[in-house]
């Protein structure tokens, strides 16, 4: 078996007894130990993980490693998970995403949040081709508030989790939830972690990114014979096209692209990309934030005020 993940700061040695499934098949990861033996290893298209440790951080930092792993053969297909060390500043995580990782945990870290991390972004080619659009009843019952029920819709479903929408605000994160799959499926239970907002659900619903826990094996079984069954051929196409920039922004050290407004359902999305001065080439730049209006000049405007803020 060919490597998939790529270890780089961090000792293969380490990871395998914290992650069990690399103790199930150790051949899965290899390490670079330096930052020329990084750039050559993801050459190798079987590479579809690359973990950056906290020993990256001396002569290489991860986020200078970054941009350059985004730019090169590796950076369409790989996805990139750094470990950031508990004394590093606070704020250190939302850098590293900014500058191209699909994830960043600080240590202390829990054995099952590294494992889980690891097996998601080890196979997010796969979830996103499978995820699917469905509508199904969810009965919800908060864990920290045992009793209380809620009812809401699932507007996508896969094997790994499902975007939410409930009627209500729910102020609780793990969650027992129940899915009414459509015939012949029938109804699965399971337990769920709220991960994420989701402001693209629109009103009345409020939206949630919704995490499986624990899925049992015929709710697995269920969901994936879905999936096969409904899911598309095809990823869907992106909302902006490579080259439908708007306008350019330039703050300090970095260069802001703010898209042409796109139409969904809930109103008109512009999203903003960024890069380095020196490394900036149009519409090569990394994704940064979304925003969102009713109206299309809003949205520009919106996109500009966030950039003044936060650039």
């Amino acid at each position: 078996m060919r490597p998939r993940i790529l270890a780089a700061g961090v000792s293969v040695a380490e990871l395998r007894l914290e992650v069990r499934f690399l103790q199930r098949e150790p051949e899965l990861a290899r390490e670079a130990a330096t930052p020329e033996e990084l750039h050559d290893a993801l050459t190798d298209p079987a590479i579809a993980l690359v973990v950056l440790g906290p020993g990256a951080a001396g002569s290489w930092p991860a986020e200078e490693v970054l941009p350059a792993i985004r730019r090169g053969p590796a950076g369409s297909r790989a996805s990139i998970l750094v470990i950031v060390r508990i004394e590093d500043p606070v704020g250190t995580e939302g850098v590293l995403l900014a500058a191209g990782a699909n994830a960043a945990l600080r240590r202390p870290l829990d054995r099952f949040v590294l494992e889980s991390w690891m097996g998601k972004l080890l196979d997010v080619p796969r979830r996103i081709i499978a995820r699917i659009p469905v509508h199904v009843q969810v009965v919800g019952s908060r864990r920290s508030s045992p009793g209380e029920h809620f009812y809401g819709l699932s507007r996508n479903l896969s094997l790994h989790g499902m975007l939410l929408a409930s009627p209500v605000r729910i102020e609780a994160e793990d969650l027992d939830l129940e899915l009414d799959l459509p015939e012949p499926e029938g109804r699965v239970r399971l337990l769920g972690r709220i991960v994420r907002d989701a402001p693209e659900v629109g009103w009345p619903y409020v939206g949630y990114g919704i995490e499986f826990l624990f899925l049992p094996e015929a709710g697995q079984r269920a969901i994936a014979r879905m999936v096969r069954r409904d899911a598309p051929t095809e990823a869907r196409p992106s909302l902006w096209a490579p080259g439908a920039i708007h306008s350019t922004l330039r703050r300090d050290a970095w260069i802001y692209e703010i898209t042409e407004p796109a139409r969904t359902e809930s109103g008109f999305l512009v999203e903003i990309r960024r890069a380095p001065r020196e490394d900036w080439r149009p519409g090569r730049s990394s994704p940064y934030s979304v925003v969102r209006a009713d109206e299309p000049r809003a949205a520009i405007d919106a996109a500009r005020a966030f950039v003044r803020q936060n650039g």
